[in-house]
């Protein structure tokens, strides 16, 4: 390592060996590619299959694209100056550019998976009334805020506020206190914040959802079919309760019947939940180290380039940089859709994807018969099943808690 006066800078220079220099740029250059390759699959997915293309994963597009800008437009030129030991050779114009390219884009990645997080949280929450609000044009305004919100952050360098450090080979993002406070606030600690409260609620909600999910144990012999009789003992010490019994059962399978859509929704938005869950956990990650080095940079070392070690600097910075490669490669995971689109993509099959995709969604979800349906064809109501009679307080009130609570049946003998 050698170090080199430049004006009031002194800038670091790391002196890699022929060997380090393959390592480094083998290891950047197939993080490079696989950013592109994942994010571009997601854009072609979500644009050329009908199925995908709903109001939702407009922000999934945006993320994309985001990290898709990330890759190609600045992770090749820190590789550049990377394999260089840290100096810019691409001018002080570019230099201005390049820092505006990258902070616009990180912070449009970073910003978009704070939309995201709001979106899950109010899908999660309100099942019923929030996707009528989830329109396309009200997607395509929240995608266009992220957007102006990030260019918020890039302009002022560009326009005399908070300069760019842009003398004879570096390139570095202004260190003016005040703007470091509002770009590393706006640009990350904020939409932390927002997702990290987010996904505490969705599981809070969630947690307690599971609390309520229990029902009493009745005096019925459960069968695995989830059909019910009374024991014969039963039956003879509570007469009455045979045409109860056969009462409730019809409500109950009408009330099932008129829920199981509530329930799939439930379902699928719990899945959404955990995906929201890994993906604020990889940003926390791979972003978290390096603001905290930025936002402290300032203040300790006022504009020495070389206060903090070069080789930390670069690590963390692509340390986050690799949260663009992260991305696409969990949505992939949980998403069946996705997941199904990217493999006929690979493999060239084109053709008939839309097609595919929805039988595999008629496979998933396919219509079970209906209690009411048994009924009427002559079976006794008796042996059909109940549960507990505080899950029909989910007709009566607007608590989140009952809107989360599954129906289920479970096994169990007579109580005795």
């Amino acid at each position: 390592v050698i170090f080199i006066s430049l004006k009031s800078l002194s800038l670091t220079i790391l002196l890699y060996g022929d060997v380090e220099k393959v390592v480094i740029g083998l290891v950047l250059s197939v993080i490079i590619v696989w950013t592109i390759a994942g994010n571009g699959l997601v854009m072609v997915s979500v644009c050329s299959v009908k199925k995908l293309r709903q109001p939702s994963n407009y922000l999934v597009v945006s993320l994309a694209a985001a990290d898709l800008s990330v890759a190609l437009a600045v992770m090749p030129f820190v590789t550049v100056t990377d394999l260089l030991g840290g100096e810019w050779l691409f001018g002080e114009v570019f230099c201005n550019v390049f820092i505006a390219m990258d902070v616009m884009c990180c912070t449009a990645s970073i910003m978009t998976l704070c939309v995201i997080s709001v979106d899950r949280y109010l899908g999660i929450t309100r099942p019923l009334t929030y996707p009528v609000r989830q329109n396309g044009r009200s997607m395509a305004k929240m995608v266009l805020m992220v957007w102006l919100l990030s260019a918020s952050i890039t302009l002022p360098p560009l326009f005399g506020w908070a300069k760019n450090v842009t003398v004879e080979r570096v390139c570095l993002i202004s260190q003016d206190f005040g703007y470091t406070v509002y770009s590393t606030g706006v640009a990350f600690y904020m939409p932390m914040t927002v997702m990290l409260v987010m996904y505490h609620r969705i599981y809070k909600a969630a947690k307690i959802s599971a609390e309520r999910h229990k029902f009493a144990c009745v005096p019925w012999r459960c069968e695995r079919e989830g059909i019910y009789s009374m024991d014969k003992d039963s039956r003879a010490q509570h007469p009455g309760k045979r045409s109860k019994a056969a009462e409730e059962c019809v409500t109950l399978s009408r009330f099932l019947r008129h829920d199981r859509r509530n329930m799939s929704i439930f379902k699928r938005e719990q899945k959404a939940a955990r995906t929201l869950g890994i993906i604020v956990g990889a940003f926390t990650f791979c972003w978290l180290p390096f603001f905290l080095l930025s936002t402290a940079r300032p203040f300790i070392c006022g504009i020495e380039c070389s206060c903090m070690p070069l080789r930390l600097e670069r690590t963390l910075l692509w340390l986050g940089y690799t949260n663009s490669l992260v991305n696409p490669i969990i949505y992939a995971f949980f998403n069946r859709d996705l997941r199904t689109t990217f493999w006929n993509l690979l493999r060239c099959q084109y053709r008939n994807i839309n097609r595919r995709l929805s039988a595999l969604s008629q496979g998933r979800h396919a219509p079970a018969k209906s209690a009411d349906s048994t009924i009427a064809k002559g079976v006794d109501p008796q042996k059909r099943y109940f549960a507990d009679k505080n899950t029909r307080s989910i007709h009566n009130g607007r608590s989140i808690h009952n809107i989360f609570t599954i129906y289920s049946v479970k096994r169990c003998e007579m109580y005795q």
